[in-house]
């Protein structure tokens, strides 16, 4: 299988990552490294995409670093599983549509297996959930694709502290709360790692191994 599957037990500095992330770009690009899936979770920080709006930092004096990453301003913090890849589209089919759709089954089939159904929206990338009637956010999905080689990926809210979300507007949407598994009343989330790497194998290698 030409991927390399990481999984890191410690909080891995933000910036420190992004900067593996694109050299790791580069190497696949010029054939000297394998494909990446790399879980890992950062410390507490904000980041904004491209398409973000300072409007939707609702506390001026929070410190937000900008990525080159699509979507708007987001939080990792710990307890939320951050997946990031690095894909060759060259050797795969050229369809972001059909790369971000098959990264939101990735979560979806991830949260079936803690009895949590899940559901992707047109109109607000990412992955959210129904609850008492009420639409709750639970994963959110940012890439970037240079020369077809396609990076960033997603995250997931699993025991993170939801509190931190009231100083955004995350991912710019008003209207809408988030959740995480721990929120759901899922106690048993110690194997998540090896769920999301199984799941995403499973999508991305089942065909094109």
């Amino acid at each position: 299988m030409n991927i390399e599957v990481k999984s890191s037990i410690k909080p891995v500095d933000y910036l420190d990552s992004m900067n593996k992330l694109e050299n790791r770009v580069l190497d696949v690009l010029d054939g000297k490294k394998r494909e990446l899936l790399w879980i890992l979770e950062h410390n507490t920080v904000y980041t904004a995409g491209k398409n973000s709006n300072q409007k939707d930092i609702l506390d001026k004096k929070l410190k937000v670093l900008k990525t080159n990453r699509g979507g708007k301003i987001t939080l990792h913090s710990p307890g939320q599983k951050v997946v990031y890849f690095v894909l060759n589209l060259n050797k795969r089919e050229k369809d972001i549509r059909k790369l971000v759709s098959n990264i939101e089954m990735c979560i979806i089939d991830t949260l079936k297996e803690y009895k949590v159904e899940s559901f992707p929206d047109k109109k607000n990338i990412g992955i959210w959930i129904n609850k008492n009637n009420k639409i709750f956010k639970i994963a959110s999905i940012g890439i970037r694709v240079k020369r077809w080689i396609a990076y960033h990926g997603f995250s997931l809210n699993v025991t993170n502290d939801l509190k931190k979300y009231k100083k955004i507007v995350p991912c710019g949407i008003i209207n809408r709360s988030v959740t995480s598994l721990k929120s759901l009343g899922v106690k048993n989330y110690q194997n998540i790692d090896k769920v999301i790497i199984k799941k995403f194998l499973n999508i991305f290698y089942s065909k094109n191994s």
